[in-house]
């Protein structure tokens, strides 16, 4: 049977890339390794921006949107949810649908029990939400058959769920099982990254900027990165007409120029 461990703290077609799932810590070369220019300036710049902690992710994020007073493997469930229903979906959206499932008893089998149209209403307007309807009730019927109920503790077996990505998989581990299995990759991280040059060269997809982050980037700051960057490209290093005159690292960041 499986053992639950510390609980939580708290379709578009893209091209696939090979997911190195376990990541595991790559041996020293003799050889000097790659890094970024600057980009430990870049990181205390960007942490200094951060230390409000007043952006749309630090309030209403994935790690605020479920039930701290449940049993650990109904908020691991929760967190995944939460997960699925973030992608392409603004913070706020996100958490509203989350706080009107919890108001219903947000479990797997109240998800189960519930008709399709239901679970629509509710969760609209967040994106795709037809899509996720059905890639909730498959991957819940699929935790219920074969994971008792509970989420599956590792990236291999999360990213085989419908509807759930490497970046959902390794923000699961980080947040529902308090394990860093990988860097997790959304827009804002793969945007933020390219334009700072924290790549050797330019990326064009999450998976592809996931691995070469992971191929320099120290493993005691996998965890941080995302909420760091992610916050930042809320704020300040926007998607359309970044504000750069606001940043603390326009003089640095190679793609400060072009704006």
């Amino acid at each position: 049977s499986r053992v639950p461990s510390a609980a939580p703290r708290c379709s578009r077609r893209t091209r696939r890339v090979p997911i190195a799932y376990e990541a595991e810590p790559k041996p020293e070369s003799s050889g000097s390794k790659w890094e970024p220019e600057n980009w430990r300036q870049h990181l205390e710049r960007i942490r200094e921006m951060r230390r409000h902690r007043d952006a749309p992710v630090d309030e209403m994020g994935v790690d605020k949107c479920y039930d701290t007073n449940a049993p650990p493997q109904v908020m691991r469930y929760q967190v995944l949810l939460s997960l699925m229903l973030s992608s392409q979906t603004k913070d706020q959206v996100t958490s509203a649908a989350m706080l009107r499932l919890r108001q219903r008893g947000l479990t797997v089998d109240s998800i189960l029990q519930m008709d399709d149209a239901t679970l629509g209403q509710i969760i609209y307007p967040v994106g795709f939400w037809r899509n996720k309807v059905k890639y909730i009730k498959q991957t819940t019927a699929i935790l219920k058959q074969q994971y008792g109920g509970d989420i599956p503790s590792t990236v291999e077996e999360l990213v085989k769920l419908p509807g759930v990505g490497p970046k959902m998989a390794h923000l699961a581990m980080n947040i529902a099982w308090n394990s860093v299995s990988g860097i997790a990759v959304d827009t804002h991280v793969h945007r933020i990254t390219n334009r700072l040059k924290w790549v050797k060269k330019e990326t064009r997809y999450p998976e592809e900027t996931r691995v070469a982050l992971e191929d320099w980037l120290p493993r005691d700051l996998w965890r941080e990165i995302n909420w760091l960057l992610v916050g930042f490209g809320q704020q300040t290093c926007l998607p359309v007409n970044p504000r750069c005159k606001e940043c603390l690292n326009q003089d640095l960041c190679p793609a400060a120029k072009r704006f």
